[in-house]
């Protein structure tokens, strides 16, 4: 039962990443005196689209450590927590780089740890079914 706990751990952080951005974005409207759309403002925009980020991120790399954790009971630990900690701090790291601004080291450090939980994942499945397979 240890892995599924493992996935609790990191799908209850994604969430409250999930939480904290979208409180920036109600944050931002009452801010801003905006009700719809994005009203023009750059600082808005950025709001809305590090939440719409995370959103589009978080449940395919939360689904994928719930997968791993039930479907390859084997799996080394290991890889469940680096996917864990890569799409966690990738999506933190993200989220304050799109808060920052333009391009910069947060948004790339993001963007590339998430990716490194999503091969991890997408590796870990593909291994996870062929060996059912063979």
């Amino acid at each position: 039962m240890v892995r599924l706990e493992i996935a609790a751990l990191y799908a209850g952080a994604n969430i409250l990443i999930l939480l904290v951005l979208a409180y920036l974005v109600v944050a931002g409207r009452r801010r801003h005196k905006i009700s719809l759309g994005d009203g023009g403002n750059e600082a808005f925009q950025r709001a809305q689209r590090a939440h719409a980020n995370a959103a589009e991120y978080i449940p395919a790399g939360l689904a994928g450590i719930i997968l791993l954790a039930l479907l390859e009971p084997a799996a080394p630990l290991w890889l469940l927590h680096a996917s864990g900690i890569s799409l966690t701090a990738g999506r933190i790291f993200h989220g304050l780089g799109m808060h920052a601004g333009t391009l910069n080291a947060g948004r790339v450090a993001g963007t590339a740890l998430s990716w490194v939980a999503f091969l991890l994942m997408g590796g870990g499945l593909i291994y996870a079914g062929l060996a059912q397979q063979l």
